[in-house]
């Protein structure tokens, strides 16, 4: 019996050289970016043109529809808006409401803070948080108008309760709710740095649950303008002074359609330069620059 040894044969595998088809190419890490697509890049342009293409349909579907005391067409809103605007009345309306708003935005921010503050504190904090968020958040500001007139009289005073009553539970359960979310890594590096309580709180739990917050604080004025307007239309006169809401009402009641409109315009136009200037402005020196949102 032969033994049969085998050995392993070396097969010369071939090459196959396969040229490129651009060569030129080779090595690129970047191509240059051409004009539109740089126009395009920037996210004011991009949104301006959105705004663009919502005016122009608008104003089509207006003259579309043929009905101006149910629809008015862009133009005629613009019209009135500028004819308000150059007599005063509209910025008056949109000063005095600005002047309600902010007092009861302010108000609420204040008082969240403090809530949180001993929500992440003390346990008793916690629960009290727990616990009144449950019960007021659902409940419509609308719904506390009759209480707030039987309490606070017809006047800014009312209108500015129902406003702290929409925003502080928004704003505090963000809050707290990004404190909770904070790791325990995060919070025993403070520790051991030495801060404890409300060093604790200032230093690390709010910078880092700061995308929360600025989120609940973006929910709170949009909270807060709706109950500002509803509020105005059935109180009124916030004291001594008309608001957008009762601009909007008066015109109504004119039948002034286009007036209506020119109102309605103006709290849009607010609320797009709070959050184009204020808020981006806060994201930009924050949370952007901490490297905790991408864009």
């Amino acid at each position: 019996m032969t033994d049969v040894t085998a050995t392993p044969r070396n097969l010369p595998r071939p090459d196959i050289e396969r040229e490129p088809e651009d060569i030129s190419r080779i090595g690129e890490i970047s191509r240059p970016i051409g004009l539109w697509e740089g126009i395009f890049a920037i996210t004011a342009v991009r949104r301006a043109l959105v705004l663009i293409g919502l005016g122009i349909a608008w104003e089509v579907y207006a003259r579309w529809l043929g009905n101006p005391l149910m629809f008015p067409s862009l133009s005629d809103t613009l019209s009135a808006w500028w004819e308000d605007m150059s007599s005063g009345r509209l910025p008056g309306a949109a000063a005095s409401s600005l002047r309600v708003l902010l007092i009861g935005y302010g108000t609420a921010i204040v008082l969240s803070a403090v809530m949180t503050t001993l929500a992440v504190s003390t346990r008793i904090g916690t629960d009290l948080l727990a616990t009144l968020t449950a019960m007021f958040n659902p409940l419509p500001a609308i719904a506390i108008l009759p209480l707030a007139l039987l309490w606070f009289g017809l006047g800014t005073s009312s209108i500015v309760f129902v406003i702290v009553h929409s925003v502080l539970w928004a704003v505090s359960l963000n809050t707290f709710t990004g404190f909770l979310s904070v790791s325990q890594t995060q919070r025993m590096a403070g520790r051991n740095y030495g801060l404890g309580g409300l060093r604790l709180v200032i230093f690390i739990l709010i910078p880092a649950a700061f995308p929360s917050i600025l989120a609940g604080l973006k929910i709170g004025w949009a909270f807060a303008w709706r109950t500002l307007i509803a509020a105005e239309l059935v109180f009124g006169v916030s004291g001594n002074a008309a608001g957008l809401g009762w601009y909007i009402f008066e015109a109504r009641n004119a039948l002034e359609t286009a007036t209506v409109f020119a109102g309605l315009l103006t709290v849009i136009l607010i609320g797009l330069a709070v959050e184009g200037i204020v808020f981006r402005s806060i994201e930009a020196a924050t949370i952007r620059k901490w490297g905790m949102q991408n864009h």
